[in-house]
């Protein structure tokens, strides 16, 4: 029996999470149509769910998102207030039937089954579970449909990563995600592939700058003015000993790094820059659990410490490979943990 998956600890007023999915048999399914739908989707989920998409980046056959999901309020919204969420979730038809229902129990002095009625609504918002089985249900029937096809689009349940939301972090996540396009060698520039977060946010999506501007905010340890978000997250992208190679037209481009590569730098004892981590494959990002600082793991550790055996002292494990000295996983990976 899989274990729960692991979320912050509730005293924290907001976590956020790298969430991962993949197409079943990992199929190149996901054409411009279909991306643009599910960024669509995406937005309509954020507002219903009470959670913000920092950023994302939608591949051919799996996505990724960097969610900030926030704390469940104390001071829960009013019915007026709900009714507002859910207008773009529901048709007016349908609207109309779930204020008729709550104005029915409110008028026949029910509020015990009006909270309850109201409850089903609530239970789907500030999860990130109930997130992404919204955003990945309402995905795939739409798919179905365009396709008359039938049963599952995504491959088993979708892996996510604990993040720190100071520092090092969230910074290196964002960037990570956003960078998947270069990596795959499918753009020169992340501008240029319009279905992630920062080529969203270079075009002028206030959402998508509202997000990036959460991690230039945390990174920096102060709000950083709205003007200036684009210009600080860049160079977060590209500020620290970025690689620079030439097309066959002789033009400066951005490269990856080979698994040859990879392993020379490794071999010599020696570790990749911030610049050349984020154009490798980085199994901590997507497999190392929690990532933050080691005093951010460690204090995750002690709130789950049920999940692991009694000879596990601490929880922080080292990046391996990398210049990182401030980032930790709850994972050690030691298999190709850098590709």
């Amino acid at each position: 029996m899989r274990q729960p998956r692991l979320k912050a600890p509730p005293h924290l007023p907001v976590a956020y999470y790298h969430c991962v999915s993949r197409v079943v048999n990992r199929d190149f399914v996901l054409g411009d149509a279909e991306r643009e739908q599910f960024v669509k989707l995406l937005r309509v989920c954020e507002q219903f769910c009470g959670v913000r998409v920092v950023t994302h980046c939608v591949m051919s056959n799996h996505f990724h998102l960097l969610l900030e999901v926030p704390k469940r309020p104390e001071v829960l919204p009013t019915d007026e207030e709900l009714l507002a969420k859910l207008k773009r979730t529901y048709s007016g038809l349908g609207l109309a039937t779930i204020r008729q229902h709550l104005e029915m129990l409110r008028g026949a002095a029910s509020p015990a089954d009006a909270e309850a009625f109201r409850e089903t609504f609530f239970a789907r918002m500030w999860d990130v579970s109930a997130f992404m089985k919204a955003l990945k249900q309402r995905f795939t029937q739409w798919f179905n449909r365009q396709r008359g096809r039938k049963g599952t689009l995504w491959e088993e349940r979708y892996r996510s990563v604990l993040v720190e939301g100071a520092g090092e972090a969230l910074a290196a996540m964002a960037a990570y995600i956003d960078l998947n396009p270069v990596r795959a060698s499918m753009v020169a520039e992340p501008e240029d592939y319009r279905w992630c977060g920062y080529a969203e946010a270079v075009v002028g999506k206030r959402p998508a700058v509202q997000g990036l501007k959460v991690v230039t905010d945390t990174h920096r340890g102060r709000a950083v003015p709205a003007g200036s978000v684009l210009r600080e997250y860049r160079a977060l992208l590209y500020g620290r000993g970025e690689a620079r190679g030439l097309d066959e037209q002789g033009r400066a481009v951005r490269k990856g790094f080979s698994r040859t590569r990879v392993d020379e730098v490794l071999a010599k004892k020696g570790k990749l820059t911030w610049g050349e981590m984020l154009r490798c494959r980085v199994r901590y990002f997507t497999d190392g659990a929690v990532l933050g600082s080691k005093e951010f793991v460690n204090a995750i550790f002690a709130a789950e410490r049920q999940r692991f055996g009694p000879k596990r002292k601490t929880g922080a494990r080292p990046l391996r490979g990398v210049e990182a000295a401030n980032l930790c996983a709850l994972r050690d990976l030691r298999v190709q943990a850098i590709g």
